[in-house]
């Protein structure tokens, strides 16, 4: 288990690992994720207020199928607000209060990429690479740009960035997300794991 700045919860093992683990958190606010098998548990101590199923998925060196096919801009300071902008637009519930200022304090370890239109950001996605693997944390299109194929190009790219600096790309996606999950095919990766993910409160009995 590992508890992330007092709020973010990660279980794995087994369900008996789980169980026990999860009577060592004390956080009355979590933003949890364990494995789909361990959802009874979490519920059993915690209130959803928001929950899904995330699919994890990976891709090896060797397996990509990079469809860059538009321009390409790496993104600093000054796209913050743009940035910010985007996300909000394009998922309320995960991306709400999401700021010029969070993204800014984020860009030093981070690779964001985007793809601008006369001028204007209209696709944008980011990652932090590291040395065994690189998980893409944003992949968000403006409303009116999407169906263009801007999504598949900025995953190509940071897959692209990626396989330079370790031989592992991941990337969560809604498991009701098809769109996405196809588009994320098309690039090379595939569905590993299941996991149950929520932000909820602590039952109090």
């Amino acid at each position: 288990m590992l508890i992330y700045r007092q709020s973010v919860v990660q279980v794995r093992g087994t369900s008996e690992a789980a169980k026990v683990l999860l009577e060592h958190v004390d956080l009355e606010k979590v933003e949890i994720q364990s494995l789909k098998e361990h959802e009874p548990i979490v519920l059993k101590k915690y209130t959803p207020s928001m929950r899904h199923e995330l699919v994890l998925m990976t891709l090896q060196k060797g397996e990509e199928t990079l469809q860059i096919k538009h321009s390409i801009t790496k993104l600093g300071i000054a796209d913050a607000e743009e940035i910010a902008s985007i996300m909000r637009q394009a998922d309320p519930e995960w991306w709400s209060e999401t700021t010029t200022q969070h993204i800014t304090e984020g860009m030093d370890d981070r690779l964001w990429l985007g793809i601008k239109i006369n001028g204007k950001l209209v696709s944008i996605g980011n990652t932090r690479l590291t040395d065994w693997g690189s998980n893409i944390g944003v992949i968000a299109t403006h409303e009116a740009y999407r169906n263009m194929g801007y999504a598949i190009s900025i995953v190509s790219a940071l897959v692209k960035e990626i396989l330079q600096k370790s031989d592992l790309a991941l990337i969560h996606v809604l498991s009701d997300n098809l769109p996405a999950i196809r588009a994320y095919e098309k690039v090379g990766f595939k569905p590993y794991r299941s996991y149950f993910f929520a932000h909820a409160t602590r039952r109090h009995l």
